[in-house]
């Protein structure tokens, strides 16, 4: 009988690793600050992922920091716990929301850590998507406990990926393909990585604060190209942000315009995975700030419900990617990732969802729930990231009737 060979699962070199961690844990959370001695970390996790937890477990412990572990089975065809739940729960047990432990979370944890590692990204795409909606909206409240905390400067987040030969398989390369596509986008290969990444944030924030500069005498952004034909109201006390940390990799500058004075069209030639299922070829008509038309080639059925969700229809992000800055040079099958990938085009995407209340120009402190209703920040359970990297030109039609070129040919024009 031939012996058959147990195949090896791919895993960094633990320099690779050892690197990843200390960019997240020194760099990443706290806002590009790293953790201080006596902070607590959450780390959200797959079992897949356990070669960089166990790195950062031991950074944060090396920082003097401590852990709160939050460690999830990977789906597998025999272990599917999200699914089994959404198809076997009541609808009591669909809208539950365990509100004293997220709360303690919240409460307890100065900073939030998210390792993604997706070992089945259409594990979902047969469970009605109306049971997705519905227990993204019993879990809110959490997302809310976060942003009042945040907005208080009292906890930072990030999130990272740990490539799978699922997500590779997804984007066409081999599982050491992916990982070197992470590692060159993280800067692992580098001595010291921090060092880059704060260079690079830095080249980033010179453009990020010309925006921001010129945020008060813009009165709407028109998106033009052949996929596209939009205007966006970016609204009053507006800032334009950059990564800081908050994603690993991020090269994207973004704002949270006035979701009330979105109006024309746009097209997206790349795919989205989300709520475990692939939607593709998307295109969406807005018409006084919400989507009143739309389509995909495939999962239409997951966006028209998540469209049908409250304020998922309305505008939560404008964000845009200078192809100088960004080290991302392909297709990953993931929004973490392709949301800031670079090419010929740069890269434009919008949200639709939540809001970002940090892009708010005054003091986070007195930006209450009224005050963003206001300012017209969109609120929702939801936050869809939507990616584009066809030919763009965002011109900024000024308040006192004069336009300025922004962005063309794939990078800013300031």
């Amino acid at each position: 009988m031939k012996k058959q060979t147990k195949k090896v699962e791919y895993v960094p070199t633990k320099q690779v690793l050892e690197r990843y961690a200390t960019v997240l844990v020194r760099f990443a959370l706290g806002n590009g600050k790293g953790i201080k001695k006596g902070d607590v970390v959450y780390i959200t996790v797959p079992e897949v992922a356990k070669p960089l937890l166990a790195a950062v477990c031991a950074e944060v412990t090396r920082a003097g920091g401590h852990v709160l572990l939050n460690y999830e089975p990977s789906v597998d065809p025999r272990h599917n716990l999200t699914r089994d739940f959404l198809l076997g729960a009541s609808g009591q047990q669909l809208d539950f929301f365990p509100e004293h432990y997220y709360r303690g979370i919240v409460t307890q944890a100065d900073h939030i850590l998210r390792i993604l590692g997706e070992t089945d990204p259409h594990a979902l795409s047969d469970v009605d998507p109306k049971l997705i909606m519905r227990r993204g909206i019993a879990m809110k409240p959490y997302r809310d406990m976060r942003t009042t905390k945040e907005q208080e400067g009292k906890q930072s987040w990030c999130i990272a990926l740990y490539g799978t030969p699922a997500m590779a398989a997804e984007a066409g390369l081999s599982i050491e393909a992916y990982w070197r596509e992470i590692t060159r986008a993280c800067f692992l290969t580098e001595a010291d990585p921090i060092a880059r990444w704060r260079a690079v944030t830095k080249e980033i924030g010179v453009f990020e604060s010309k925006l921001s500069k010129l945020s008060p005498k813009i009165d709407k952004l028109h998106v033009t190209g052949p996929d596209a034909d939009l205007w966006v109201t970016l609204g009053e006390s507006r800032k334009w942000l950059s990564g800081r940390g908050c994603n690993i990799p991020s090269f994207e500058i973004f704002t949270s315009p006035d979701w009330r004075g979105t109006e024309g069209w746009i097209r997206f030639n790349q795919p989205l995975y989300r709520f475990g299922t692939l939607v593709t070829d998307i295109e969406l008509h807005f018409k006084k700030g919400k989507v009143v038309k739309s389509s995909a080639k495939t999962g239409e059925k997951v966006l028209r419900e998540m469209l049908a969700t409250k304020g998922a229809d309305q505008l939560g992000e404008f964000s845009l990617t200078d192809r100088r800055h960004s080290r991302i040079r392909t297709f990953m099958a993931e929004t973490l990732y392709d949301e800031n990938v670079g090419g010929p085009h740069g890269n434009t995407h919008i949200a639709l969802g939540a809001s970002f209340p940090d892009t708010y120009l005054g003091d986070q402190r007195s930006l209450t729930a009224a005050r963003k209703e206001e300012l017209g920040y969109n609120d929702s359970s939801i936050h869809t990231d939507i990616i584009s990297t066809a030919p763009r030109t965002v011109t900024a039609q000024l308040k006192d009737g004069t336009t300025r070129v922004i962005y063309d040919k794939g990078q800013f024009v300031l």
